[in-house]
């Protein structure tokens, strides 16, 4: 555990807020911007780069683009914050009798919600983790509380190999490839590039589940192993209660607010409307964010049962999007820098000078777990590398699915290291994120095992 104890050492002495690590980012582009780019004919090259900046700051595209990821949050956050989900993680601690039983019900229930969205994952680990805790202690169960903690957050770890991760599901949008690499490629690269890569090849191929799958075996393998080698920890914690009950008279309009019947009816329509609208999608798994937030909305709605607890259960929610709202713009403008005075492009022509068809997959994957830390983003990772991925990828005839994935495997492996997303987990379990940093590490470089033999072989 000391190497744990230096790493967490390390980002508490070096590692500024994520927000500050976001402007010095934006300040070390510039600079490599100005130094190593020429300047446009008759142009202030120090200006005209400080324009490229603002352009990609409020770049149309990329702005629904944050919102959309704000969403899949922010939804995720609300079905773990209904009752039905509340009464299922309820349920399911029950069945906890050590702390084998916990990681390994924590482990896998989480990397399972998280493969579906990753709001709901970081959610849902975070609180069946301090649900376990509380059990526990009214049960007099010896448990290690911050092991169980670490296993709620390992969906982290998967998420974005699944439905809601960033890189796949713009990719799966008609014309985003091309519109993301439209400033940046040549001619005969624009030519490759296909109108968008379905989930069917990337998130649902059979080599992905294949990883998903040994993840769901061998993390908790590994957790329990963990388990059996340390010894239970002290827990004091207060009832965790997140659904407000209203129990005042209610009286004139605001009705409508507490009534069941016009919350779920509403809620059904909008699921009426989005089997309407994208059941042709939704069957070749062309699946987008707008679809995926469209029946989240519909299914929190439902859940929820009227709009006053939906409502309320969205105000807990946004909170944990602050990180999203203010940073992504400053990684949309180090895209614009990168586009407008091709660094992409001399970057991916670096890649392709020292890798291989065999081994760009394994640069990407190395490449993306190293910018997450200080990137914690999947999102701003895609806008600021996927540009990068997609040249270079095309350059050495990997294949786009492959190299995305490569991505997207890098970008959340070292969530394990990175503290940023643990926030919420370690708000709700009332656990230091020096707790659960020992156990994470090892996670980590299970992971980081799995994937690299996985992109070796598939």
């Amino acid at each position: 555990m000391n190497i744990t104890k230096a790493v967490e050492t390390i980002f508490k002495k070096y590692l500024p807020s994520p927000f500050t690590i976001a402007v010095l980012l934006t300040l070390i582009t510039i600079a490599l911007a100005f130094f190593f780019t020429e300047a446009p004919k008759d142009e202030n090259h120090f200006l005209s780069i400080l324009s490229f900046w603002e352009n990609g700051i409020w770049s149309k595209g990329l702005l629904v683009f944050a919102y959309q990821m704000m969403l899949i949050l922010v939804l995720g956050h609300v079905l773990v914050l209904s009752k039905p989900v509340n009464k299922l993680i309820t349920n399911l601690s029950k069945n906890v009798t050590n702390t084998t039983t916990a990681v390994i019900l924590v482990s896998v229930t989480t990397m399972i919600a998280a493969f579906f969205n990753w709001g709901l994952g970081l959610i849902f680990g975070a609180i069946l983790a301090r649900k376990v805790g509380e059990y526990a202690q009214q049960n007099n169960i010896p448990l290690n509380y911050p092991l169980v903690g670490a296993s709620g957050y390992v969906g982290l770890m998967v998420w974005h190999g699944g439905i809601s991760g960033s890189a796949p599901i713009k990719v799966a949008e008609d014309n985003h490839i091309r519109e993301f690499m439209g400033d940046i490629s040549s001619a005969s690269i624009m030519n490759q590039i296909p109108e968008s890569i379905t989930f069917n090849t990337t998130i649902f191929s059979w080599w992905n589940l294949v990883l998903f799958g040994i993840l769901l075996i061998i993390i908790p393998f590994v957790l329990t192993r963990i388990a059996k080698a340390t010894k239970p920890t002290t827990i004091h914690l207060e009832t965790y209660n997140f659904d407000d009950k209203n129990t005042e008279t209610i009286e004139g309009a605001e009705k409508l607010d507490y009534s069941k019947i016009f919350g779920i009816g509403f809620g059904v329509v909008l699921l009426t409307a989005f089997f309407y609208q994208y059941w042709g999608a939704l069957s070749k798994l062309a699946i987008t964010p707008n679809m995926l937030n469209f029946f989240m909305l519909g299914l929190a709605v439902v859940l929820h049962k009227n709009f006053n607890n939906f409502l309320k259960a969205v105000e807990e929610a946004i909170k944990g999007t602050s990180g999203i709202l203010i940073q992504f713009p400053l990684y949309f403008g180090i895209m614009g820098i990168m586009k407008s005075t091709g660094m992409v492009v001399a970057i991916s022509d670096f890649f392709v000078s020292v890798a291989t068809e065999t081994t760009l997959p394994i640069f990407t994957f190395i490449s993306a777990g190293i910018v997450n830390v200080f990137v914690p983003s999947g999102g701003g990772q895609w806008a600021i590398q996927g540009p990068i991925v997609v040249e270079s990828a095309l350059k050495l005839g990997v294949p786009l699915p492959k190299a995305i994935m490569a991505l997207a495997y890098g970008d959340q492996i070292t969530n394990m290291l990175q503290p940023f997303w643990a926030l919420p987990l370690l708000g709700i379990t009332k656990l230091k994120a020096k707790e659960i940093l020992p156990y994470t590490l090892i996670l980590m470089c299970v992971g980081i095992a799995v994937y690299i033999l996985g992109l070796l072989l598939f």
